[in-house]
This record gives C-alpha cells, sequence and structure tokens, in this order.
C-alpha cells in the first residue's frame, strides 16, 4: 500500500507517516527505484498497534519500547499507561465540574441555594437581586469576572464578605454620626475601604464607584438599605464618594460605568 493509501486505512496524516519513518519507528519495507514508499502487510499491523497505542496516550519512545524490545513488560507498561489515563479521566471530570459551576455562575450570578441566601445574607434579602445584576450587566466584561469569581465561592467565603461589608456600613454609619465632613481624610479612608470591599465581588474603578454612589441614594431598595442603618446615610455615603472622585479629578456629574 502506499503512503496515501495507509493514511487514509488508518485515518492519520501522511505527515505523520513520513515523521514516523524518519525517526525508525514505521519504516515502509519497500522503496521503488524512484524513491516511492511502500507499506507490507506486516508493515501495516505494525503501524495498527502504533495507533492504538498512541490513542490511550503512550509517547513515541514508549511506543517504540514496546514494539521493539522483546524484553518488556507489555502487560505492566499498559497497566501503568491504565493508571495515567484515569488519573487524566479524573482531572477532566473536575474540569468539567468546574465549567459546570461557571457557566451556571455566568447565568445566575450566585451559586447558593435559597436557604444559603437567606442564612448568610439575612431576611432583607432579595432573591431577586442576582437575576437583576445579570439582566443589567451580564453582558459586561467585569460581570464575567465576577461570575468566575463567584462560582468557586462557597457558603463560607460569602459570609466572610458579609461581614465585610457589615463591618464597613457599620463604620459608614459611626462616621457620620461623628460629623466626618466629605472630602475629610476620614471620609476618603472609608471610600477607599468600599472600593477594597466591593472589590471582592470584581474590579470596581473610581467611576463606577460614583456611579454606585449615585444607585445608593436613587434606587428604593439600596437606599432603604443605607436609610435603615442610619436616616440619611445613602445621601451621605453618596456624597463623601463624589467628594473623594473630585480629588481623584473625577467629575461626578459625568462619570459613567467604566
Amino acid at each position: 500500500m502506499t503512503v496515501g493509501q495507509v493514511s487514509t486505512r488508518l485515518g492519520v496524516t501522511v505527515r505523520a507517516l513520513h515523521h514516523w519513518d524518519e525517526i525508525g519507528l514505521a519504516r515502509p519495507s519497500l522503496r521503488t527505484a524512484a524513491g516511492y514508499r511502500f507499506y507490507t502487510a506486516d508493515d501495516l499491523e505494525r503501524l495498527h498497534r502504533i495507533v492504538i497505542y498512541r490513542e490511550i496516550g503512550l509517547g513515541l519512545d514508549g511506543i517504540r519500547a514496546i514494539l521493539n524490545d522483546p524484553t518488556i513488560d507489555v502487560p505492566g507498561a499498559l497497566r501503568a499507561q491504565r493508571t495515567q489515563v484515569a488519573e487524566r479521566i479524573d482531572r477532566l471530570q473536575q474540569l468539567s465540574a468546574g465549567l459546570d459551576r461557571m457557566i451556571d455562575a455566568h447565568e445566575k450570578g450566585l451559586l447558593l441555594t435559597s436557604e444559603q441566601q437567606a442564612m448568610i445574607f439575612g431576611p432583607q434579602w432579595n432573591r431577586d437581586w442576582p437575576v437583576q445584576a445579570r439582566q443589567r450587566y451580564g453582558d459586561t466584561t467585569r460581570w464575567l469576572r465576577y461570575a468566575e469569581r463567584s462560582a468557586f465561592r462557597g457558603p463560607e467565603e460569602w459570609r466572610a464578605i458579609t461581614d465585610a461589608i457589615a463591618d464597613l456600613d457599620r463604620a459608614l454609619r459611626k462616621a457620620m454620626d461623628a460629623g466626618v465632613t466629605p472630602g475629610s481624610a476620614e471620609a476618603n479612608h472609608l471610600v477607599e475601604r468600599h472600593r477594597e470591599v466591593l472589590a471582592s465581588h470584581f474590579p470596581l474603578t473610581r467611576q463606577m464607584q460614583v456611579c454606585l454612589g449615585r444607585m445608593y441614594e436613587a434606587d428604593p431598595e439600596f437606599a432603604a438599605h443605607y436609610d435603615g442603618i442610619r436616616a440619611g446615610l445613602a445621601t451621605w455615603v453618596r456624597r463623601i464618594i463624589d467628594a473623594s472622585a473630585r480629588a481623584h479629578d473625577i467629575d461626578p456629574d459625568t462619570a459613567t460605568w467604566q
């Protein structure tokens, strides 16, 4: 059979057959005076074994040893390869499970049961919020980053994030009660802390932070959250964010989600 015929019969490329010939792994037994290669039935049997061994993941050196060394323990070599294949299957199954979680996180935003959400985020938590966030921001790069982080967070990590946000809310209330003014060093420190806490969800630029400040004041649910902690807190948080933004040459009136 010619190289082309063997290529078709075994489903390997002509280039692979030429390579195996060059390295002495599977050379055609016959050549014409013009240099054309022809494979015999014995050559084809050797090639069949090479294809099988390659399919199960053996490298060319391992295949050469099995085919050429009569003293090699072929069953032992195959058992070792079977162990490697089993380990590879386990890794692939783990990758598959991880991909499933990432797909779910991209589509849902939060991979916690209703009971876990209520336990971690409290009775005021609205289970529709992740869906609403997906609808609003799902086509942005930052949502994709958030989802990919969210995919591998368990309840304990979410609890730690929730505790950090609660600590920040208490610090904001105390600062407002103490008369901290927007633009002061203490207020600017709280704005930076706000960015750091939210950075656990997604990268937060100063312009995006300004947009969040607006939403805290204008959105009824956000405003109710902050004003429930301390009357007027939603507006005060927006003001300290705006003042910090101005100190970084950002006009709060023109800031956009970028």
